[in-house]
């Protein structure tokens, strides 16, 4: 199915929300290479254009070794304070520059305090680097506003803290939380504790569930856990049979629990086969709240305006099914309702009326 093409330089210009990206899986592959040489860490390669293709190839290696290697070395660049400033700035400047207008970028603390910072002062100099990019984006007439979701790693022991960091910080920019790392083997409620101290303090928060594992994790995250959103989520098929919803897939759909999709990082992760038949258009048309991210942009060598080109180029989608998953995510943001809906009306809708 081909609908007709549209130009990439509408797509880049149309305004776009992000709910599911990674701060250490979207860095400039140059400022890798600088800052990997100012504290001594051996990269692949010191090219920019050859270290942006090594990433790509080893994401899409099937060998999981090598892909958790990519983060190994975007990892070894966010240690120091410099490091966290500079990627955090130009985390926002990517985003504005591809017509973002509303992102929540995640990352995990406690995997940024191996030189010596503090879990508060990691948070801190994060949320530093993300203000000074949203004012250079907003000074240059391109506007984004970004929270910050703060990530427990489910398959370690510091969930707690990291949930209690997203409580402190609440008020200081960070909208979340979420519980990131290998799912397989790590359920959700093992992390019972971390959600129930949030829902205390009123933190929304996502859950990555059913992407390497199917609908137990998924009925573990909302059922028990209380996921706002879910984290992929594509594995809820397994729940529908011939267009008919399990009630598990029911539940989700009809409490308009957002399903937060990554097509290009689901193909890479055998999640799907092809952008033609992701799930994310099926269960757009069965009317679930599906939004389309990212999910680490160098990793897949993606940006929201290629996710949306590839869905339009490879599964027929229009520009109103864009409009639709956009809205969805404005919608489904950590971020008060008027704030939302100002979003919507003010800029979503204005800006895809301009296109259509």
């Amino acid at each position: 199915m081909t609908a007709p093409r549209i130009d990439t330089e509408t797509l880049r210009r149309l305004p776009k929300a992000v709910l599911h990206d990674h701060l250490d899986g979207g860095l400039r592959p140059a400022t890798v290479i600088e800052l990997a040489a100012a504290v001594g860490h051996t990269l692949p390669t010191t090219d920019p254009e050859e270290l942006a293709a090594w990433y790509v190839e080893a994401a899409n290696s099937g060998d999981l070794v090598r892909y958790i290697a990519t983060f190994e070395h975007t990892l070894a660049v966010m240690q120091n304070r410099e490091g966290l400033l500079r990627v955090a700035e130009e985390y926002v400047l990517d985003l504005a520059a591809d017509g973002v207008v509303y992102a929540e970028v995640r990352y995990a603390p406690e995997l940024n305090t191996r030189g010596g910072l503090t879990l508060a002062e990691v948070v801190e100099t994060v949320q530093e680097g993300l203000a000074t990019g949203m004012a250079k984006a907003a000074a240059a007439g391109t506007p984004v506003r970004v929270g910050t979701l703060l990530c427990g790693m489910r398959m370690f022991d510091r969930v707690g803290e990291a949930a209690e960091l997203a409580v402190t910080y609440r008020d200081a920019g960070v909208v979340g939380f979420d519980i990131a790392g290998a799912e397989d083997g790590f359920p959700p409620a093992d992390h019972l504790a971390a959600f129930e101290r949030l829902r205390a303090e009123s933190v929304p928060f996502t859950i990555h569930a059913g992407e390497a594992y199917g609908l137990p994790s998924i009925h573990q995250a909302v059922q028990v856990c209380g996921a706002q959103r879910l984290g992929h989520g594509v594995r809820i098929t397994e729940d529908i049979v011939d267009g008919k919803l399990g009630r598990l897939a029911g539940w989700v759909r009809d409490r308009r629990i957002a399903l937060e999709m990554c097509p290009t990082s689901n193909l890479q992760t055998g999640c799907a086969t092809s952008i033609a038949e992701h799930p994310i258009t099926a269960l757009k048309d069965l009317g679930f709240r599906v939004t389309l991210n990212t999910d680490n942009r160098l990793v897949s060598g993606t940006t929201m305006t290629r996710e949306m080109a590839l869905l339009v180029e490879q599964a027929g989608w229009s520009v109103a099914d864009l409009r639709t998953v956009t809205v969805n995510a404005v919608k489904s943001a950590f971020i008060p309702f008027d704030e939302r809906n100002a979003l919507i009306e003010d800029v979503i809708l204005p800006g895809y009326a301009a296109a259509l």
